[in-house]
């Protein structure tokens, strides 16, 4: 079992990404941050459990370097350094949760490997965020992790990406009937001739019945999913 290739499937990981990674930070919200997990003397570091997911251990460095990645991925270099408040934390969560649901589906069917080549461009644009290897290097360590570290929840994003996509990319296109019936009932709020918006209105439809789809497939992954949250903001529901 295989993964679908092709200029239609690049389109959905591109929108499946937008849907996977719900996390934002709010910079003025600091003074609510969530405290760095606790080091302890003698070189331990004390960790905290966030969630069991399925038979997977979730912790708080974990769960905060896969958010730091996130924003990185978007462009946020600074923001990815600055305090992680809870809220934000929940989002970065389910993004957890839902990554590893399917991925941990897609292994028991030994369905879906990580492409090499895309797991190493995703890399390439990761690096190219930072000025110089050094400044990527220093971010890393700043989160107790390494190259190999960061390569895995990579690969795991591009595989999540990747099974969502195969999932409901067909039911998530858009047709050109469609589009021109919702400008026809929108034109005035549109503006301009449809030839002019249609590929942009076309696009927005997609994404957001990409999006809704995506959550439907979420519930459907988690109904039979066995998902603890153990850190009290975890237990919190998304506002």
């Amino acid at each position: 079992m295989g993964a679908p290739r092709g200029g239609r499937a690049r389109t959905g990981l591109v929108v499946g990404w937008l849907v996977l990674v719900p996390v934002s930070v709010p910079l003025s919200a600091a003074s609510q941050a969530l405290p760095e997990a606790p080091r302890a003397s003698q070189g331990r570091i004390i960790d905290r459990v966030v969630a069991v997911i399925g038979n997977q251990v979730l912790t708080l460095s974990e769960l905060e370097f896969e958010t730091r990645v996130a924003l990185v991925q978007r462009g946020g270099v600074r923001a990815a350094e600055a305090s992680l408040d809870e809220q934000t934390l929940r989002g970065a969560l389910e993004l957890a949760i839902n990554q590893r649901l399917l991925v941990a589906g897609a292994d028991r069917l030994q369905a879906f490997p990580a492409e090499r080549s895309e797991v190493d461009a995703r890399l390439k644009i990761f690096r190219e965020r930072f000025e110089d290897e050094p400044s990527l290097l220093a971010f890393l360590a700043r989160h107790d992790a390494d190259l190999e570290q960061l390569t895995a929840v990579l690969e795991r994003g591009v595989r999540a990406e990747r099974i969502l996509d195969s999932r409901i990319r067909l039911r998530a296109q858009v047709s050109e009937s469609e589009t021109r019936r919702y400008w026809e009932e929108h034109k005035g709020t549109l503006g301009g001739p449809y030839e002019s918006v249609r590929d942009a209105l076309r696009e927005r439809l997609m994404r957001e019945r990409y999006g809704q789809l995506a959550k439907e497939e979420f519930a459907l992954v988690r109904a039979g999913a066995k998902v603890r949250r153990v850190a009290p903001f975890a237990r919190e529901a998304l506002p």
